[in-house]
């Protein structure tokens, strides 16, 4: 198991982030967050699929007038993304967001920052720093000529040591990029200079095929480091996919988890029965059954029962038949087009 970093706790809502808490995972509604309605029903679409912090833009006042109406049909805590406007931030705050997420570097003044801060302190609500490799400094960008993990940890450093110089600690810290590497060994750096919760992702980076691949690639990479206290994985479509994508880099790093654990081999010359079709109607199901277990669906006698004697239940194929094995013991003998069926009422009886 990886040793995880020790950061402080800041309390999200109901929700505790950091020192020995769970990794939680986060989305961002692509809603218009004024739309009331669209913006409720997305979220508790995204609670269902087991999003634990949510996220709206806060573009104008209209958006920061909604957040009430919002906050009364939900359950989750809820984010005000704010970009350059920090009245925005003092609104959304007045009107019970339970975190903002500004970027100093863009706010403005340092009046503009205390303002905002000042309201926080004043509802006692955490502030999200959020620097982007898109948004670095103008005087950074040129002392390093290019954006560079260097480069981002500083941004991030100096936006924390503003609203600490105005006496504010309450404080998550977000630092991406649409690089893996930049953000890995950004964030690597980050982790050495301060002891705030970090909220981790890979910004930009795609559609649900590729973009899960690269997320999983850069969130995992950080996890495994021990750094990450919350996660968002960012994908172009429908956010719950976003939700899937965490949960699957979370379970899969045995970090946390989530119902039923599913393995399959890949298939190979060696299959004699239709094994795609069989994991396929295996794995819709399992996600009905909310037990923490594994489950292995396996092609032939050399991937199990003994490869998958860990499992606490799985089935092993032959030619047009298949074995149920628990723990790697052998059950009984089932025929390839019963073999779905019997694994499932198998595993309910469990």
């Amino acid at each position: 198991m990886f040793s995880r970093r020790k950061t402080r706790v800041i309390t999200v809502g109901d929700v505790k982030v950091g020192g020995d808490n769970p990794i939680c995972i986060e989305s961002m509604t692509n809603t218009k967050t004024r739309d009331v309605a669209a913006t409720v029903e997305q979220i508790k679409r995204l609670e269902d699929e087991g999003c634990e912090i949510i996220r709206v833009a806060v573009s104008d006042m209209k958006d920061a007038q909604a957040i009430p109406k919002i906050k009364e049909n939900i359950r989750l805590p809820l984010i005000a993304d704010i970009h350059f406007d920090y009245r925005l931030a003092i609104r959304s705050i007045e009107n019970g967001a339970d975190k903002v997420r500004i970027n100093p570097g863009n706010i403005g003044s340092k009046d503009r920052i205390l303002a905002v801060v000042d309201k926080a302190k004043e509802r006692s609500i955490p502030i999200r720093i959020g620097v982007n490799a898109g948004s670095l400094e103008k005087d950074i960008l040129e002392r390093y000529g290019a954006i560079t993990p260097e480069g981002l940890a500083e941004s991030a450093i100096r936006s924390v040591r503003i609203v600490e110089d105005l006496g504010y600690e309450n404080l998550i810290v977000s630092m991406k990029s649409s690089s893996a590497p930049l953000s890995i060994e950004a964030n690597r750096i980050l982790s050495t200079e301060l002891d705030y919760p970090l909220h981790i992702g890979i910004t930009e980076s795609g559609t649900s095929y590729a973009g899960s691949i690269r997320s999983a690639v850069g969130i995992g990479t950080l996890l495994s480091m021990g750094i990450g206290d919350t996660i968002r994985v960012s994908l172009t479509g429908d956010p719950v996919d976003e939700i899937k994508c965490a949960k699957e880099i979370l379970q899969g790093l045995e970090l946390r988890k989530f119902g039923v654990n599913f393995v399959s081999c890949p298939t190979c010359g060696r299959t004699d029965v239709d094994l795609i079709s069989i994991a396929n109607k295996v794995e819709i199901e399992l996600k009905k059954i909310n037990k923490g277990i594994t489950v292995a669906v396996m092609g032939c006698v050399v991937n199990g029962p003994g490869e998958a004697k860990d499992a606490d239940i799985g089935i092993a194929c032959g030619k047009g038949s298949g074995v149920i094995f628990k723990k790697g013991v052998l059950l009984r003998k089932v025929s390839e087009e019963d073999l779905a069926s019997e694994l499932l009422k198998e595993i309910e009886s469990m």
